[in-house]
């Protein structure tokens, strides 16, 4: 199973949405071909286009093969040009609808991405990423329900699958479901201790949180940690906790994990700094908003 595919919508990565989201708003008023040209206006696109295989000669593995560079290299309309020819000339149908409508959603395209993935699990139902990502797309298009559905069934063809349970407790955080959301993140970090560690870019993650879920998120992350013993991760995220609002230590107080760490000098102290950076943050009050950054100098 393809580990590209399998990571897709981790609950990491919030900065990249935003990004997406800018970009997103940005594109909705040019056509397909105005948003490649702009792509194509890239230093780097000389150099892949002279690389391409010629889409009537080429094999369907070495066509695949050009849409994940295409799409690695950020120009998804290309992708999904490359995708389609992998798809005319025989290639495996499943696995390039499912790359395809990780495409379209990475643009924001989710109505798009969302045929991909009901023709995947119609050809093969028992196909666990194209639940998955089904999940996913009915997750950032806030039908939160139908995410949580769609989550389930790629579990229960898949258990193994750390991602998909990860999936899972960001859908019932967003319901604010903390017992649901804490167990499923306790099985996605026993299945793949690295989980929220590394940093990726393949397919587009979770659905933007608020500011007061970010920080809820964190708080539940310090607790499996704490389970866990790594005290390292755990002040790691009571402070980013702390930092993006969340009351750590009212919380702490009537949790049987993390109620021992309360009076801890190291949390005193990361709750000192939050309210002082927070403090600091508010005493800000420049007439006309803050002032723009002198230019950037280019090297």
């Amino acid at each position: 199973m393809s580990t590209q595919l399998r990571s897709l919508c981790l609950i990491l990565f919030l900065s990249l949405l935003v990004v997406s989201a800018r970009l997103g708003a940005q594109q909705e008023s040019l056509s397909v071909e105005q948003t490649r040209a702009i792509a194509h206006q890239d230093p780097q696109w000389p150099s892949v286009e002279a690389h391409l295989p010629d889409p009537a000669t080429a094999s369907a593995e070495k066509l695949e093969m050009a849409g994940d560079v295409l799409r690695a290299r950020r120009f998804p309309e290309d992708a999904l040009d490359y995708y389609m020819y992998a798809l005319q000339r025989g290639g495996k149908e499943v696995t390039l609808l499912n790359k395809m409508g990780v495409t379209e959603l990475e643009l924001r395209h989710f109505a798009k991405a969302r045929g991909y993935f009901r023709r995947v699990v119609k050809l093969k139902k028992k196909n666990s990423e194209g639940w998955n990502n089904l999940g996913a797309v009915e997750y950032l298009d806030g039908r939160v329900s139908s995410a949580i559905s769609n989550y389930k069934r790629a579990i229960k063809l898949d258990k193994k699958a750390a991602s998909y349970h990860s999936n899972l407790a960001t859908a019932y955080l967003e319901e604010k479901d903390f017992d649901g959301a804490r167990k499923e993140f306790g099985i996605a970090l026993m299945l793949d201790p690295g989980i929220f560690e590394r940093r990726g870019t393949a397919g587009v993650t979770a659905h933007l949180l608020s500011s007061d879920d970010r920080a809820r998120f964190c708080f539940e992350m310090a607790r499996l940690y704490a389970q866990r013993g790594d005290e390292a991760e755990l002040f790691h995220y009571l402070t980013m906790s702390s930092e993006g609002g969340f009351d750590v230590l009212k919380a702490m107080a009537n949790d049987a994990v993390l109620e021992r760490y309360r009076k801890d000098p190291r949390v005193l102290l990361l709750v000192r700094n939050a309210r002082a950076l927070h403090s600091t943050n508010a005493s800000i009050d420049v007439p006309g908003g803050i002032p723009p950054l002198p230019s950037a100098q280019h090297e």
